[in-house]
């Protein structure tokens, strides 16, 4: 039989999650570990011993959202109430502590263990010929490192779990990890972990701050001899709405999670989003600011990409502004959005430890109609590459009522690259510098793709190139078509103005024969 192959956990990334998992547990006041309403509505429905149905999770979540919300206790006792990074790390699940490990069923599961900044608790259920067994919190499937830890425990629950499959030489590769909020993350064969996405995003800018929804509990079904999918069901549970998730995983080149959610609002909300992803973009060619570091990029993604209901593809280079960034990009109805991960090679962040050119992209191709709304983006100042500064997800423009469920359904990619991709030149490269003086600054942007190797195209080729407020000039042409390869410099003298929106596409012969490039300029 295959074995685990453990994850090598860095500080950056645990502190990534943690982030996460702290703001969801300062949501209310802690009362008892799962609250008393929680704690009733599984035992009437979908709790231990008892038959598992997808309508069952549905119903639960729809009787929750009549109630009073009532947060969970996130209180740890000694010595896990106050765990450093090192400690937590040093945590690690035994073996038999791993689901499926000697069963061959193509995925094994890793219970996480509570501390640190991951002190929320969440119910682990396996589903098992449509049966629900609880999986039980035990001190001896644990090591504890250095901690000296009392022998009788109670149930502490878990923080979230690990997902392996996909074997590769013999052992299987770590392909998601649900942990804090209702974060959870994968990637493609071959990548590292990086970007994050997000089972619901509310209230994200507005002035009383952000709202955390947490999973509370999940109930993995028990996959078949040398299964290629594994089921996850999850409850969502928070101030303002309730939700009942069905997530099936397939691991592979790329691993794809189709996302299956239905939400129950508490209250009215106008503020939220689907289809969330979080990421890291500290500094690239750009975007430096006065950015001090010997790597020449750090990012986990370059750029997001959307392809909208017109049939347009846009490609937004993300940056690391001054001050907090919203950008809106109305839509009927999306055909596909995601961060992206384009550069892939070594030379261009110099990093041997976070090897960024390895992180994944996140595609989401929403699944079945979605109606009108936007995909928001929002960018946040940041000093360094710990936080994850850059948020993304679909804003309907419909809101949430009480007593009127919505549901969503849309599959992920988390892969090199999306499997839908433009048939025309796309932007491999975006690079700022000082213009020709005052306030001027100089662009280029390179263009890759096939057709950029065609004599009579590049005969006819014209950029159409347009800022908002501002003034364009100065704009060249290089075209490499031994290289596939357009390079268009321009500079962009803002006058006064404290932003300008920027838009650039190729064009031959009427038609777009590129993606549109679209950048927002602020000093």
């Amino acid at each position: 039989m295959s074995s685990v192959r453990l994850p090598s956990v860095d500080r950056r990334s645990v502190l990534r999650l943690g982030i996460g998992a702290a703001a969801a547990a300062i949501v209310g006041p802690a009362v008892a570990q799962q609250s008393p309403v929680l704690q009733q509505a599984l035992s009437g429905t979908i709790g231990e011993g008892q038959k598992f149905t997808q309508s069952g999770l549905v119903e639960l979540a729809r009787t929750l959202s009549r109630k009073p919300y009532a947060p969970p206790q996130i209180e740890l006792p000694e010595p896990f109430n106050k765990l450093d990074y090192e400690q937590y790390i040093n945590i690690k699940a035994q073996p038999q502590a791993h689901l499926w490990t000697q069963e061959g069923r193509g995925f094994t599961l890793e219970p996480l263990h509570r501390g640190f900044a991951f002190t929320t608790p969440v119910w682990l259920f396996m589903v098992e010929d449509e049966t629900v067994r609880r999986i039980a919190y035990e001190r001896g499937k644990f090591e504890f490192g250095r901690l000296n830890v009392p022998a009788n425990l109670p149930d502490l629950g878990f923080s979230g779990f690990r997902i392996y499959g996909d074997v590769q030489d013999g052992r299987q590769r770590e392909i998601a990890i649900f942990q804090g909020a209702s974060l959870y993350r994968s990637s493609g064969r071959g990548q590292n972990l990086g970007i994050m996405a997000r089972g619901l995003t509310l209230k994200l800018g507005d002035a009383k701050g952000e709202e955390f929804p947490a999973f509370r509990a999940f109930w993995i079904e028990r996959p078949a001899p040398l299964a290629e999918a594994l089921v996850v069901h999850a409850l969502l549970d928070t101030e303002s709405v309730t939700g009942a998730y069905r997530f099936t995983l397939r691991a592979g080149e790329m691993t794809i999670i189709d996302t299956e959610m239905t939400l129950f609002p508490r209250v009215p909300i106008e503020n939220y989003g689907v289809g969330g992803m979080q990421t890291t973009f500290f500094f690239g060619p750009h975007s430096r600011r006065t950015v001090d570091d010997p790597r020449p990029a750090v990012h986990e993604s370059q750029g997001l990409s959307i392809n909208n209901g017109n049939g347009e593809w846009i490609w937004r280079p993300l940056a690391n502004p001054e001050t907090l960034q919203i950008s809106s990009f109305v839509d009927p109805a999306p055909r596909g959005f995601g961060l992206l991960q384009r550069e892939r090679d070594y030379a261009a962040f110099l990093d041997d430890d976070q090897r960024f050119e390895r992180r994944p992209s996140l595609w989401n191709e929403p699944i079945g109609d979605w109606a009108p709304g936007a995909v928001q983006l929002f960018e946040i100042p940041t000093d360094n590459e710990i936080n994850d500064n850059v948020i993304a997800f679909w804003r309907p423009r419909q809101p949430l009522q009480p007593g009127v469920e919505a549901a969503f359904a849309y599959r992920q990619y988390w892969a090199w690259q999306p499997p839908e991709r433009p048939r025309l030149a796309v932007v491999t490269a975006t690079r700022a510098g000082r213009g020709g003086g005052g306030r001027r600054r100089r662009f280029v942007v390179d263009f890759t793709g096939d057709g950029l190797k065609d004599p009579q195209l590049l005969q006819e080729l014209k950029p159409a190139l347009s800022a908002g407020p501002g003034t364009v000039g100065n704009m060249r042409i290089w075209t490499h078509p031994d290289r596939r390869l357009c390079r268009i410099g321009f500079d962009l003298d803002p006058g006064g103005e404290a932003a300008s929106e920027l838009r650039l596409v190729l064009e031959a012969g009427g038609k777009a024969v590129s993606e549109t490039w679209l950048y927002r300029w602020t000093p």
